[in-house]
């Protein structure tokens, strides 16, 4: 039976798909494993090949279109940044605040700065400021939840290194935001005027939440999983948790900051000691019950995420050659940031840790796609798939020598 047959009933083909992509998903991460890489460098380039597959194949579905799939995928990644949080303690977290400031900071500096450089040597001249400022602004972008799952199958999640690129990619997402908000604004008003009332509420929004739910949600925690202790149901434990955290998943959103910022604030909240009651109840530890949840739903977000991607619209000789140019300013922008750390970490794993772009950078793409200048798209087709092509190459780069960084720290 072909998903062509299936067209007509909307359930049995989103059954064919989930098939298909969990069984891409593990034979891409078999593969990857075998060459020692990280299984998500194998579940992306799977999505790739879904991707070609389907734009060569009219038969062959169009896995990234299906919104049943996007939604698992987009509950995988959410849990998968809980589960990070559970595994970071927010005493550890503020001991490497300053070391995961520095490293944010730099880590967005300095790939904009070098994206802006190349982006005004290899664009035509005449090319407005805007296009340039905004390329720039695209390689600022860090996705925490490539490198969180990187760190974990290395057990290096909660190394000291781990917690500040960990660290270093919250704060880079508001950083980030700002940088979207200043750099559209300036698009908008073709650059007469900053939009200064919009960048403080922005900060305020994003700084508050992440204050609230450190500090209050802490104290209140404990009492309200000590009040489920008394619940006759089995099984509280994880429905519980998981409603807490996707309430501060979408709580984080209307803050403005992404969903995978307040599920990793949740998980910074939920210490043991708040739910060890519950866990010796049902004699099983919160992150043991997690993991299985992790392990079936976030491969399919990177499969998405690779099946997102058209490999083959940037291998026009100009485009490829300016993709390539963007990929390597933007691992070396980051690498740099690595050193922020500190003498006494290991900068190189701090580096590749923040390399990654994945989901953060295609947003910056998807907004840049809605903005114009003077009549015309802000970034033209060329330009568009020469970005996309950067992400895609730093999103595989990041993972990649990740792994290698954490195993020669061995």
């Amino acid at each position: 039976m072909t998903f062509a047959l299936l067209a007509a009933d909307a359930f049995p083909t989103t059954l064919g798909l989930l098939a298909l992509l969990w069984l891409a998903a593990k034979l891409g991460g078999e593969l990857a494993l075998r060459l020692k890489l990280p299984s998500v460098a194998g579940e992306l380039a799977m999505g790739l090949v879904l991707s070609a597959l389907h734009r060569t194949s009219a038969p062959f579905p169009d896995v990234a279109a299906n919104g049943a799939a996007d939604l698992l995928a987009n509950l995988g990644i959410v849990v998968l940044m809980f589960a990070v949080g559970l595994e970071s303690m927010v005493p550890q977290m503020l001991k490497s605040g300053g070391a995961s400031l520095r490293v944010a900071v730099i880590g967005v500096v300095a790939p904009m700065t070098l994206g802006l450089g190349g982006a005004a040597l290899l664009l035509p001249q005449g090319t407005p400021f805007s296009v340039e400022l905004f390329i720039g602004a695209c390689l600022c972008a860090t996705s925490i939840g490539i490198s969180a799952q990187v760190l974990r199958e290395q057990g290096a999640a909660k190394s000291a290194e781990g917690r500040i690129v960990v660290g270093a990619a919250v704060i880079d997402d508001i950083l980030g935001l700002l940088v979207l908000v200043l750099v559209s604004a300036l698009v908008a008003t073709n650059g007469t005027g900053l939009p200064w009332a919009a960048l403080l509420r922005t900060l305020a929004l994003a700084l508050g939440f992440l204050a609230v739910a450190l500090t209050l949600g802490r104290f209140t925690t404990p009492h309200l999983f000590r009040l489920a202790d008394r619940f006759r149901s089995e099984q509280v434990l994880l429905p519980l948790a998981l409603g807490f955290a996707f309430l501060m998943a979408y709580l984080g959103s209307l803050a403005g900051l992404a969903s995978i910022v307040g599920a990793y604030a949740a998980g910074l909240i939920l210490e043991p000691a708040h739910v060890k009651v519950l866990e010796e109840r049902e004699l099983h530890s919160l992150e043991d019950l997690v993991h299985p949840l992790v392990s079936v739903l976030a491969p399919l977000f990177f499969v998405l995420m690779g099946a997102k991607v058209d490999a083959g619209a940037f291998f026009q000789p100009k485009t490829l050659l300016f993709a390539l140019v963007l990929a390597s300013l933007g691992v070396l922008g980051k690498w740099i940031a690595g050193y922020g750390g500190g003498k006494k970490l290991n900068a190189s794993i701090i580096g590749w840790g923040m390399v990654p772009r994945g989901e953060v950078g295609l947003i910056f793409v998807a907004a840049g796609a809605r903005l114009s200048l003077g009549g015309q798209p802000l970034l033209s087709p060329d330009i568009q798939a020469a970005v996309i092509g950067a992400i895609l190459l730093t999103t595989l780069a990041g993972p990649i020598g990740l792994a290698r960084a954490l195993r020669n720290s061995a």
